[in-house]
């Protein structure tokens, strides 16, 4: 039977992890910059309309449902809200936006980015399995960090010379991050 060895542990997981690591890595990547563009999702048609004038105080849920079923709207609405005097509807393919003032506003409808979508899911998933499984790839994570640390015994690039320097920067930089910007 094989020992297990750090260098071993640090590889299998690495191997084990790696499509995990990678879609995390690039789904977090896009949702960093999701304020910017949609990365889950791209439009397929912009349409303008124009709607009658309404007050901020008649808009609820209700508003917002019939309204979006006069538009022409047939998916399941997820949320309503009122920001910087434009009233905004998210649907599941859609999205409408429209400036109280005027009633001016726009139709967006769109569509899942293939792949993509899936792998930024992982990142909102709350079901109870994969909760469980998040916490043992976060220990894995630990493992594999840890493990690296102790597999080049002695040299320049060890722990003792090189490795932990690397990682007192690794930790101050979000550190300083947080306490400047956070």
């Amino acid at each position: 039977m094989m020992k297990i060895k750090a260098r071993n542990l640090h590889r299998d997981l690495g191997y084990f992890y790696i499509g995990l690591i990678v879609s995390f890595a690039i789904s977090g990547l896009m949702m960093n910059h999701r304020e910017y563009w949609h990365p889950e999702k791209y439009t397929t048609e912009t349409k303008a309309i124009q709607v009658k004038v309404f007050a901020e105080n008649e808009i609820n849920e209700k508003f917002a449902e019939d309204l979006g079923k006069q538009l022409g709207i047939d998916d399941k609405m997820r949320r309503q809200m009122v920001k910087k005097g434009t009233f905004k509807i998210s649907f599941e393919k859609h999205d409408v936006e429209i400036d109280l003032k005027t009633g001016k506003g726009e139709i967006v409808s769109f569509s899942k980015t293939p792949i993509i979508s899936q792998t930024m899911k992982l990142h909102k998933n709350t079901s109870n399995f994969w909760i469980y499984y998040s916490d043992i790839f976060a220990i894995s994570l630990i493992i594999i960090a840890l493990t690296g640390t102790v597999m080049i015994k002695s040299g320049k690039f060890s722990w003792k010379n090189r490795g932990w320097k690397l990682a007192v920067a690794g930790i101050i930089f979000p550190l300083l991050f947080l306490f400047l910007f956070g």
